[in-house]
């Protein structure tokens, strides 16, 4: 099953709102969401900090801001 990173952090409410986002795609497409909290690592904040959200299948970003699910769609394209 395909594997896919959200990093944000908490009270962001665009992180909320992909995640919520994310969850209406998986009748579409299987895949198993990790959230990250980027807080938690200065690496991450270093790398992702205004960014967030940001979605990552493996190390292709995907999107980040709002879900762009032409990209999501794109992403699971080439997976096949």
């Amino acid at each position: 099953m395909t594997r896919l990173s959200l990093y944000g952090r908490d009270l962001c409410h665009l992180c909320y709102d992909m995640e919520r986002e994310l969850a209406d795609c998986r009748d579409k497409y299987e895949f198993e969401l990790e959230i990250v909290d980027i807080d938690r690592d200065p690496h991450l904040v270093a790398q992702f900090g205004s960014l967030i959200p940001v979605l990552m299948g493996g190390e292709t970003q995907i999107c980040c801001y709002r879900l762009d699910y032409k990209a999501l769609h794109a992403y699971f394209e080439k997976l096949q």
